[in-house]
């Protein structure tokens, strides 16, 4: 992976804090910023696309008038969560 410099200004506490942290872990500074920085974007670009896969499904519940009842999903989760075996919900309509 090609790689580009770049200049990253920072409060000092920060990074005095990094600093302290990547002697903790045995990382250099760099090292360390970089996995964070990384970890951190992951995260959002994963939450991002949860965001847009709910606004996928809201959408096509609204387009096809189906969606599943609350209570059908609540005991399908409280099942699957205690280790029962649990048959998923089917859709209902719930607009003509």
């Amino acid at each position: 992976m090609a790689t580009v410099p770049t200049s990253l200004k920072m409060p000092e506490n920060l990074k005095e804090r990094i600093a302290r942290l990547a002697d903790r872990t045995g990382e250099s500074t760099h090292a360390l910023t970089l996995r964070l920085l990384g970890e951190r974007v992951t995260a959002a670009e994963r939450r991002l696309r949860f965001h847009d896969e709910g606004r996928a499904a809201v959408a096509d519940m609204r387009a096809s008038g189906k969606g599943y009842a609350a209570a059908d999903v609540h005991s399908y989760l409280e099942a699957r969560v205690a280790g029962k075996p649990a048959r998923r919900p089917k859709p209902v309509q719930w607009r003509k």
